[in-house]
């Protein structure tokens, strides 16, 4: 039997184990609550031009007529929009609809413009410059806040961090409710307790997929992503059996199509080596005795199963080959499973390449679906999930700088971090996932070392300091 004395040194013992994990939540959230707050609202927006207006600005609606003008004829209207001599068309982007658009990525001098086209009368619509219009501006803040590399490091931060968020506030309400139904469903009073009770429950709700979010947005980060994941995720080019030419030569899919911030193509092939024309290698395609045009390579497109909105890309160089993709990620379908790209040789009409979904490894179609969920492309659905998410997010971070406030002893001004005068003790296995989350997110281990240096260190040392933040 268990002599009665100890039961209060344990319930005071869970007590101080319960502070000491608040304390790290509170320090976490405290740095990633406004970046959560801007990746959520610049998110939100993003979802909304793009169903509006379109990524490339695609929703310009025409009126569908029996007779479709030949591509080349649309392609020619297209780099005429453009009145100079120079000017190229380098891709094009098919109708999502019968009574849309066709759009044009014409480059002239080193300046991308896109151009809309009427595929029925081949009169232009639209000119305006590429990734410039407000998606693609919020799409740059979403991903480095303007700010390039350091912007990136700075997110990646905040979205590892968050992961550590999430464990310990599910630890912590958890500990305040008991049980599932509880947490899920509080109840609401009044009150900074009423605040807590939101911010306990819209967070338990939203959890699993802000964590599927957070490994999604990370794996396109520079560190994280493109350093260590992403290396050893790329689809691999032998696969195709057409070998790329001397390292010298290399191009990736990555830097033919990312030629800005916004990511075009899917995440597993970014790094993967471009096959060239001019090989011997390939599979039959296009018959030998048809020209390589926008029309043959568009009916072949059709023929092997591309239906609807698809990309096709122009050869590049006397080594570039024509390129057709299709995939959710680019809003071309509804669905991350048609996930499919082709290379073709631009001299011979061979296939070089043909990449599905099901050719991915694990984690490119972990990459794959979790991209669609977090952009909001599977449908109406999946636009309104989205929406509610953003919200949800910006309602959980609200309530928990509400929560802070009311929280000041005596309306004090400073940080005042939970149980600050308190002597905590270092909680092993809450410690864990914190060392856990450093090693997995080498851009957290600084931020972990800064709170580690800031509460252990300066506050208790240097009394100038604890005055503000006590």
């Amino acid at each position: 039997m268990i002599p009665s004395s100890t039961a209060p040194d344990k319930a005071q013992q869970a007590n101080r184990r319960y502070l000491t994990v608040w304390r790290w939540h509170f320090y976490a959230g405290f740095f990633v609550a406004p970046f959560l707050i801007l990746l959520a609202a610049t998110g939100l927006a993003m979802l909304l031009f793009a169903n509006i207006s379109g990524r490339e600005g695609e929703q310009v609606h025409v009126t569908p007529q029996a007779v479709v003008q030949p591509l080349s004829v649309q392609a020619e209207a297209a780099r005429g929009a453009l009145q100079s001599e120079t000017a190229s068309v380098v891709q094009y982007i098919a109708p999502r609809a019968n009574d849309m658009v066709a759009v044009f990525r014409v480059n002239d001098d080193g300046k991308a413009m896109m151009v809309a086209i009427d595929p029925y009368t081949a009169q232009v619509a639209k000119v305006f410059p590429r990734n410039q219009d407000w998606y693609h501006l919020m799409d740059e803040i979403h991903s480095d806040i303007l700010l390039g590399t350091f912007g990136d490091y700075l997110l990646e931060t905040a979205a590892s961090l968050t992961i550590l968020l999430i464990i310990t506030g599910v630890y912590l309400w958890w500990r305040k409710q008991g049980s599932l139904k509880n947490m899920l469903l509080p109840n609401i009073t009044s009150g900074r307790s009423a605040w807590r009770e939101i911010h306990g429950a819209v967070g338990a709700w939203i959890s699993l997929i802000l964590l599927l979010f957070c490994l999604s947005g990370i794996a396109w980060a520079g560190i994280w992503g493109g350093k260590a994941v992403q290396a050893w995720s790329q689809f691999p080019a032998g696969k195709w059996g057409v070998p790329p030419n001397p390292e010298s030569d290399v191009v990736t899919y990555g830097q033919l199509l990312n030629d800005g911030k916004t990511k075009e193509v899917p995440w597993v092939l970014e790094l993967t080596p471009m096959p060239q024309s001019g090989t011997t290698l390939g599979t039959d395609g296009i018959h030998p005795d048809q020209p390589m045009t926008l029309e043959t390579v568009d009916r072949y497109a059709r023929e092997i199963g591309f239906q609807g909105r698809y990309q096709l890309n122009l050869p590049q160089g006397e080594t570039g080959v024509w390129t057709l993709s299709q995939d959710s990620m680019s809003y071309d379908a509804n669905s991350p499973f048609i996930d499919r790209t082709v290379h073709l040789d631009q001299y011979s009409g061979k296939q070089l390449a043909d990449i599905r979904y099901d050719d991915y490894n694990a984690f490119g179609k972990f990459m794959a679906v979790s991209i669609a969920l977090h952009m909001g492309t599977l449908g109406w659905w999946s636009v309104a999930a989205n929406v509610a998410f953003c919200l949800a997010v910006i309602l959980m971070c609200v309530s928990g700088f509400v929560m802070w406030w009311k929280r000041r002893p005596n309306h004090a001004v400073g940080l005042n971090p939970p149980s600050n005068k308190a002597e905590l003790p270092v909680w092993w296995a809450m410690a864990f996932p914190l060392l856990l989350v450093a090693l997995l997110f080498p851009t957290a281990i600084i931020a972990i070392l800064l709170i580690a240096v800031l509460d252990f260190v300066l506050l208790s040392r240097i009394p100038a300091l604890g005055k503000w933040f006590k």
